[in-house]
């Protein structure tokens, strides 16, 4: 009676550090879960920056003489489009095809802003405007946050992708419903400055 007690003993206290190591490996999926949806939350936040900065430069642009109206067209097009892409900001997407169309609506924005600042350098008295000055650091400003939220969501999604494929978690993460999280991948015409055509009335003979 007494040897069956101290097997049940020892068999409970092996149950209970098996119990304490899951926990243990759950709390650590968890925390790096949250990491991940709180990297994401700020790339949300900087995003939300940028465009709400659009309309205040849009109508100062508006009021230079002449100005390429179909780039303030395709800058609110664009704008408008990156509303139509919703995700929860709370929670980063575990779906890759969720992320590129919100990465592509993103990169359709970033695209108009710069041809936008590479137009405005053909307007002197835009350009001399203390109010576009400071709309035009504020936008570069915004693009730089931008670039560091997204490397920062990408260290969070790489280090929590890391850690439910490393072993013992490995055997537990699918089975708690921790799935890898995807990147943001760098656009193939990232690194490609903005082409800008200036139709100056001429015919071809």
């Amino acid at each position: 009676m007494k040897k069956l007690l101290i097997a049940l003993g020892v068999i409970a206290l092996l149950g209970v550090i098996a119990v304490s190591y899951v926990v243990g490996i759950y709390n650590g999926l968890v925390n790096s879960q949250q990491a991940v949806d709180a990297q994401w939350a700020q790339v949300q936040n900087v995003y939300q920056r940028r465009a709400d900065l659009i309309p205040n430069l849009v109508n100062t642009v508006a009021g230079a003489a002449n100005f390429e109206k179909s780039t303030l067209t395709e800058i609110t097009e664009a704008r408008a489009s990156v509303g139509k892409v919703t995700l929860d900001a709370s929670k980063a997407p575990a779906d890759a095809a969720q992320l590129a169309e919100f990465e592509k609506a993103q990169g359709k924005l970033s695209s108009a802003l710069s041809r936008l600042l590479v137009v405005s350098e053909r307007y002197p008295d835009l350009k001399a405007t203390g109010n576009f000055a400071a709309l035009q650091s504020q936008l570069e400003g915004s693009e730089n946050r931008i670039a560091v939220e997204r490397g920062r969501f990408n260290e969070a999604a790489l280090a929590y992708n890391a850690s439910i494929k490393r072993v013992p978690a490995v055997f537990f993460a699918g089975v708690f419903g921790f799935n890898e999280r995807p990147y943001f991948a760098a656009a193939a015409s990232a690194q490609t400055p903005p082409e800008v055509k200036f139709d100056f009335g001429k015919t071809t003979k």
